[in-house]
């Protein structure tokens, strides 16, 4: 039983599924909308979320906390133009924003494996 394990578990090894979220989040932040399974962007989402609101408080104090906060991000991302991109862009987009930053959007079954595929975005404000 996985009394008190958190997260969800998609598979493969553990280091595969680090790199899939990586991947996952990456790919949100650089194209604001993704099309994937269900349980991935459920496993997603959070994170995701979790990144933004990190680089929200790192728009607004310090310097030193700003620095802290971009590499936080970037130990997580592992990519210096998405790590600018939510910085810079994604982020001050959500100043006034309490939370909720993505959507999940059901688009139906996959063909192969019916799947239930969804869209993942983040919310336009």
């Amino acid at each position: 039983m996985r009394h008190r394990i958190a997260g969800h578990k998609l598979n493969g090894g553990k280091d595969e599924q680090k790199a899939l979220r990586r991947n996952l989040i990456k790919q949100l932040f650089e194209h604001e909308r993704i099309r994937t399974t269900r349980a991935k962007a459920r496993a997603v989402r959070g994170p995701a979320e979790r990144l933004i609101t990190l680089a929200k408080r790192g728009n607004d104090a310090g310097d030193i906390y700003m620095i802290n906060a971009r590499r936080r991000a970037a130990a997580k991302l592992s990519d210096a133009e998405t790590v600018r991109k939510l910085f810079d862009d994604i982020a001050p987009r959500y100043e006034n924003r309490q939370g909720g930053y993505t959507r999940i959007v059901k688009l139906g079954p996959r063909l192969g494996d019916a799947a239930e595929m969804v869209l993942l975005e983040l919310v336009e404000d």
